[in-house]
């Protein structure tokens, strides 16, 4: 049996010096930014702390062992086959979308986004001069589904791509097999591409199925660029690594055509946490999901207790809670009374689009203590 995680002591969580920890005030609990609160994986520590004895600081080689290392953690943990020929690291997840974005997008293009859904989907548009179309997640019965047939409709109006996160932010929606095998038809069908967001894919709750787009099918390989990387699963945001993957010919062209300069902005420390990760990881990947299995059972029981009124449905993967407060009193703006009120950090729905209203995203990739105590206050707040 897999022992969960523990996390590190908020004395120690307060001297981190992130956006997490140094935003706010030393009085509120931040559960809000997509960071977690424990101690690095030993084989990512171990490589950093030779690095750093040695002074290996500086720029990333033209061949790393990082496609490799990646390919090995796709066949184990999805029964993916990933080509190592086919990654290509970059800065972050979202350079990478952009860049991607304004390879198969033209100034004044629309792009297809999926609300509620992760806010830099929404800023991107300002960066590659296009303009999102939204299409809503269809909610059924607590449940999170694609639209397609509100996706095929955006494409028949002259949409060429879609922003897919899978699994969902926020909702943590790990998208069936079916439905992504019926969006790369649809996308094929109107010569559409498909950028998928796949970072919290390392985290599927036990029992759930992950499924990377591209290996659901030859149309998906062929319409389908995913990016993904280890930060969020390894909390490693700050050591700048992520990774463009193809699957087809026609799409391995579009990522090698990306400008080099996308490359050379991949951190060396990235990289080699990035390795280590993928490589030595399993075990405390494992743990880390046991731990968060246990506060997303936590965090239903406290809403429950605390906060009446409230809905969430815990999502197949991630550490981010998608809570609806509406029925709670709370208002559209959540977040911003809990902060003012409650001195809890979250991020404010609205920020994930119009169906956000109403809605907050807690962060549970924190110590069952830190939950416990964020929700007893939030609790307090409502019943005032």
């Amino acid at each position: 049996m897999t022992t969960p995680l523990d996390a590190l002591p908020l004395d120690v969580l307060r001297t981190r010096t992130s956006t997490k920890w140094a935003t706010h005030d030393a009085d509120v609990l931040p559960l809000f930014v997509a960071e977690t609160d424990f101690a690095l994986a030993e084989p990512i520590e171990r490589v950093l702390a030779e690095a750093l004895r040695v002074g290996d600081t500086g720029y990333v080689p033209p061949r790393t062992r990082y496609p490799e290392a990646f390919a090995g953690f796709a066949a184990r943990r999805f029964g993916w086959d990933v080509d190592p020929a086919d990654v290509r690291t970059t800065c972050d997840v979202m350079m990478g979308v952009a860049e991607l974005v304004r390879a198969v997008a033209a100034p004044s293009d629309r792009v297809v986004v999926t609300p509620p859904v992760y806010p830099p989907f929404f800023m991107v548009h300002d960066e590659a001069h296009t303009e999102a179309v939204e299409v809503p997640l269809m909610e059924e019965g607590g449940a999170w589904r694609l639209d397609l047939d509100g996706i095929e409709r955006a494409f028949a109006g002259g949409a060429v791509a879609m922003l897919l996160c899978n699994p969902h932010n926020p909702t943590g929606t790990a998208h069936s097999a079916a439905d992504l095998a019926e969006l790369a038809r649809i996308a094929e069908r109107h010569d559409a591409t498909i950028i998928s967001d796949e970072i919290h894919a390392p985290l599927g709750m036990p029992g759930t199925e992950i499924t990377p787009f591209l290996s659901v099918s030859p149309e998906a390989a062929e319409v389908g660029v995913a990016v993904l990387s280890a930060s969020k699963a390894f909390n490693l945001a700050g050591l700048k690594c992520a990774h463009m993957v193809s699957a087809s010919p026609t799409k391995r062209e579009l990522v090698r055509a990306i400008p080099a300069e996308v490359e050379w902005r991949t951190g060396l420390f990235g990289i080699k946490a990035g390795i280590a990760a993928f490589e030595e990881g399993d075990a405390w990947l494992d743990a880390l999901i046991a731990r968060l299995a246990l506060n997303q059972r936590l965090l239903v029981d406290l809403l429950a207790e605390h906060v009446p009124g409230s809905r969430y449905t815990p999502g197949d993967a991630g550490f981010l809670a998608w809570v609806d407060l509406a029925g709670a009193g709370f208002g559209d703006d959540a977040a911003a009374r809990i902060l003012a009120d409650a001195r809890v950090a979250l991020n404010p729905g609205p920020s994930f689009g119009a169906p956000g209203a109403g809605h907050v995203r807690i962060n549970y990739g924190t110590g069952p203590e830190v939950l416990t105590e964020a929700v007893r206050r939030i609790g307090r707040v409502a019943a005032s």
